[in-house]
Order: C-alpha cells, then sequence, then structure tokens
C-alpha cells in the first residue's frame, strides 16, 4: 500500500469530538462510518469510560454544591 492509499488514523480531536458527539446522539453517519473504517476501537471504548466517569463525577459534584447551599 501506498502512504496515499493508507486509510489515515483519526486524531486526538477527532477522537474526542466522535466521543462528545456519540455521547449526546448527534453523530453523522458519515463520521460513524469514517470512525469504525479508520479509527481504533480501544480508543474509542477507553474514551468513552473516561467521557462517562468525568460526566459522572461533574453531575455528582454540581448536585453536591446544590444540595449544600439549600441548607
Amino acid at each position: 500500500m501506498t502512504e496515499e492509499s493508507k486509510p489515515k488514523k483519526p486524531g486526538l480531536g477527532s477522537l474526542v469530538k466522535s466521543i462528545l458527539a456519540a455521547a449526546i446522539g448527534v453523530q453523522s453517519n458519515k463520521n460513524r462510518e469514517r470512525d469504525f473504517q479508520e479509527g481504533n476501537p480501544l480508543a474509542f471504548i477507553i474514551g468513552g469510560f473516561v467521557f462517562t466517569l468525568l460526566f459522572i463525577a461533574t453531575m455528582a459534584t454540581v448536585v453536591g454544591l446544590v444540595l449544600s447551599n439549600n441548607g
């Protein structure tokens, strides 16, 4: 395979963008197909877990702050 015919791996920015779009349900079919063809599944799995943990921690912090301010 030549350099031009090899599929280009998505970068970190593209990976994060795809994970966030998929998490909120607005991932386009074109980007989803690109991710499945060119992306590393392990990177998306790890990214999804990290996003989920950060989301849960953020929600827990916000709820804790609201409850502590209300007395």
